[in-house]
């Protein structure tokens, strides 16, 4: 590896919504740096970015001053104006949080409160004000979000990739990585290439743990996928918007919800159970060696331990329509089971500690030449552009302290 062979000043693994805001941002913050993005499949966005509800979230349930509460609320604002700008399809819609049986009263009140401290504005409603917004909606009490949107990311992450200025390389799976911190990084792919660069930004999402440990770096975490199951509302007439439960405060879940795409379906879900395997959309997509790393992982078993309840009711919705309709219908009591059509699923990459903690904020490490992205699920799409900043920032540093 000698300095004049550099292939780019920045290589960034992941071709998601972050890895191209990081690379926007590099160009922006530092014109003349050249970027490389890597990414293993044939376009953007296939994984997180490409499979969400696409809600702008408003930030209202991320605990005062963590990265989640600042990067989302910012992020809110500015995913609108970036769409409006450049005329990506979007829509502020407004969404409600209700509460349907008396112990989730005193959650949503924190909740309210919560958004207020986060300089979220929000309404609480009764009974009465919830149908006026939403007819068929029936719930004790509800908080009215004026801030939540919906947008089309993929066209956001394809708009991001155009503009960024990188040099994009798609089908680059990486196998290797050698980091040399006189010198730089230098990247070999599954076809044999071998791209070098000054700094090595890791947005890898659903395999940002395994990548840390390609650059030598100890993530003191795992990736622990959580398959998030939809449908299609088949009568979408019945939601006029965004319609969520009140969630547990001890998830990073939101619960099953209901949210009018931007293309006018209304998606229902996601529930949360365990993949077999980081990509794992269905059940038939088994990985053993990937099933065997969660497996081996001592958070996996503290984690189950601690949440078995939940998690059994998770697998309960996904294995039962019924069960899945009943907790729809604690929302909207007119749906019934015909009215859920399959949908296709997505995968969360949630970060798990070792003493089974469920990290809840956005998690961002640095190691010699190298910005690691560990966790970086929902709301990181609304709030794709501060952390791509962000990341950039540090990466910016690691280059100019090379």
């Amino acid at each position: 590896m000698s300095t004049a062979a550099y292939d780019g000043d920045v290589l960034v693994v992941g071709g998601g919504i972050v890895g191209l805001a990081t690379a926007y941002a590099v160009s922006r913050a530092a014109p003349g740096t050249s970027v490389v993005v890597l990414e293993k499949e044939s376009g953007p966005a296939r994984h997180q970015t490409g499979r969400n509800s696409g809600v702008i979230h408003s930030g209202i349930y991320y605990r005062p001053g963590s990265l989640k509460a600042r990067f989302a609320v910012r992020g809110a604002a500015e995913m609108v104006k970036f769409c409006a700008e450049y005329g990506i399809a979007h829509a502020v819609t407004g969404k409600l949080i209700v509460a349907t049986e008396r112990d989730e009263l005193p959650r949503l009140h924190a909740l309210a409160q919560r958004g207020r401290e986060n300089g979220i504005a929000v309404r609480e409603l009764g009974p009465a004000q919830i149908q006026e917004y939403e007819p068929q909606v029936r719930g004790l009490a509800a908080i009215q979000v004026a801030a939540t949107g919906i947008a089309d990311y993929r066209a956001v992450a394809r708009h991001l990739a155009e503009t960024s200025g990188a040099d994009l390389r798609y089908g680059a799976d990486i196998v290797r990585i050698d980091r040399r911190p006189a010198l730089g990084v230098a990247v070999r792919t599954a076809a044999g290439d071998i791209v070098r660069g000054k700094v090595l930004v890791n947005c890898a999402g659903l395999q940002c743990d395994q990548v840390a440990r390609l650059a030598g770096d100890d993530p003191g975490m795992r990736i622990v996928p959580f398959r998030g199951e939809y449908f299609d509302l088949a009568r979408p007439e019945l939601v006029r918007g965004l319609v969520y439960p009140v969630p547990d405060p001890a998830f990073p879940f939101l619960g099953v919800h209901l949210t009018r795409g931007i293309e006018g379906s209304v998606h229902v879900g996601p529930n949360a159970v365990p993949a077999l395997a980081r990509e794992g959309y269905g059940w038939g997509t088994v990985r053993p060696r990937e099933l065997a790393g969660t497996l081996a992982w001592p958070g996996t078993w503290r984690m189950a331990r601690r949440h078995w309840r939940y998690g059994a009711g998770e697998l309960r919705r996904s294995a039962s329509r019924r069960a899945f309709t009943d907790a729809v219908r604690r929302l909207v009591p007119a749906v019934d089971p015909e009215d859920l059509v399959p949908a296709p699923a997505g995968v969360r990459a949630q970060a798990v500690l070792r003493d089974g903690t469920l990290v809840d904020d956005f998690l961002i490490r640095e190691g010699p030449r190298t910005v690691h992205v560990l966790n970086a699920p929902s709301p990181a799409a609304t709030a794709s552009l501060p952390i791509g900043r962000e990341v950039a920032r540090r990466a910016l540093a690691a280059l100019a302290s090379a």
